[in-house]
């Protein structure tokens, strides 16, 4: 089995010993194979594809392909095991094609698992090609996975009266408030609230300017703290949170646009009724 990405030296050596049970299961096994000779395959399965037979691949390779991606190349000796979920869905299904086509042999399944179960000896050689096969797609899925970004967050409880964040100081946290309630304030004039819930201090962390405003518990507050350093790379990998993010950026755009409205309309020019 091969792969479009560096696959470490356990891979390989599972892949061998992968290669090795196959051999030794269609040693004992009493099923006569079919040949079948795949003509290269732009999309969908190759030509006779039979999603009720297991293929070993006797001669060039068999492109496995999900969501129009190629996931691995099954070649000399590797055993291909349809996608239990068929073909019904297109968009879930798994395509078996080839670049510069292949001959296989193909092996009934309903057969092939009959004579497998009527000895002890080829159960277990079964059992033990499924436990390998499953390592190696293990790792193979590690391999084709975006490294994980690891978060070191913090926890700070903030009393009613407390400065949460200082206007003017440089970000070296994002907060998320888990429990009450805290004022935002700009030159010391209130301009909002942040809930529970509520991402706070990121514009600075994103923009890598200071801080526009100061944020003072209003009531006991619980606060989650994220580095600035590793916030991008959360939302980079954390789709909710980048939707969260901007649900409170857009609330927050809401409220500071009813502010000033209602400024406007506290004016003498701007109070139709008093002109």
């Amino acid at each position: 089995m091969l792969a479009s990405v560096d696959l470490p030296e356990d891979f390989k050596l599972l892949n061998q010993q992968f290669r090795g049970l196959v051999q030794a299961l269609l040693d004992e096994i009493e099923v006569l194979p079919v040949r079948v000779e795949v003509a290269p395959t732009q999309s969908g399965n190759f030509r006779g594809f039979d999603p009720a037979k297991f293929y070993l691949v006797e001669s060039g390779t068999v492109t496995a392909r999900y969501a129009d991606r190629s996931v691995y190349l099954l070649e000399e000796g590797d055993l291909l095991l349809p996608d239990v979920a068929g073909t019904r869905d297109v968009d879930a299904a798994v395509y078996y094609g080839s670049e510069a086509g292949a001959s296989l042999n193909g092996y009934s399944a309903l057969e092939f698992m009959q004579s497998v179960f009527t000895r002890p000896s080829t159960t277990k050689l079964w059992t033990r090609l499924l436990v390998t096969y499953s390592g190696m797609m293990l790792r193979l899925t590690a391999m084709q996975t975006q490294a994980d970004v690891i978060t070191t967050p913090g926890f700070a409880v903030y009393e009613p009266g407390e400065i949460i964040i200082t206007q003017g100081e440089r970000a070296q946290y994002v907060f998320n408030m888990t429990a009450g309630l805290a004022d935002v304030m700009v030159d010391e004039v209130p301009v909002g609230i942040i809930s529970p819930g509520e991402i706070f201090g990121a514009m600075a962390a994103l923009t890598h300017a200071d801080r526009s405003a100061t944020v003072r518990a209003r009531s006991r507050c619980s606060v989650v703290k994220v580095p600035t350093s590793q916030f991008t790379d959360l939302i980079k990998s954390n789709p909710a949170t980048i939707h969260a993010l901007l649900t409170d950026m857009a609330n927050s755009i809401v409220s500071l646009n009813e502010q000033v409205v209602q400024a406007r309309n506290a004016t003498p020019d701007g109070d139709d009724d008093d002109s």
